[in-house]
């Protein structure tokens, strides 16, 4: 099985809803997300997929979060913004874009991820 994996970045506010704490307070994170996507198969030219491919994707939704307040996108008004249903919202964007994804990990800071994976 080959593995390839793609990393971007953005950058947005957000607060979380029904939580006790500093996180319930309107901050901001520098977010880094990794794409994961997995194949058996190479293709004629020896690749699972073209990273430039997977990169204009991904930068193509990541550019839809970039400096803006999560809470206010309708995705987010119902679901709160965490970093687990961030990680959610992106590989339900990018899995109709990106055959054979994987897991979607989205880091809220260098120390702390989420994963998302079906």
């Amino acid at each position: 099985m080959y593995k390839l994996i793609v990393e971007g970045n953005f950058s947005s506010a957000h607060n979380l809803r029904g939580y006790q704490g500093k996180c319930e307070d309107l901050h901001g994170h520098n977010w880094k997300v990794q794409v994961s996507i997995a194949s058996a198969k190479l293709d004629k030219a020896g690749m699972v997929m073209d990273f430039k491919v997977i990169k204009k994707q991904l930068f193509a939704v990541l550019e839809g979060l970039d400096h803006k307040y999560l809470n206010g996108l309708p995705y987010f008004k119902k679901v709160n913004p965490t970093s687990e249903n961030n990680a959610r919202y992106l590989y339900n964007m990018l899995h109709p874009r990106m055959k054979g994804l994987v897991s979607v990990t989205v880091w809220e800071n260098d120390t702390s991820c989420a994963v998302y994976e079906k």
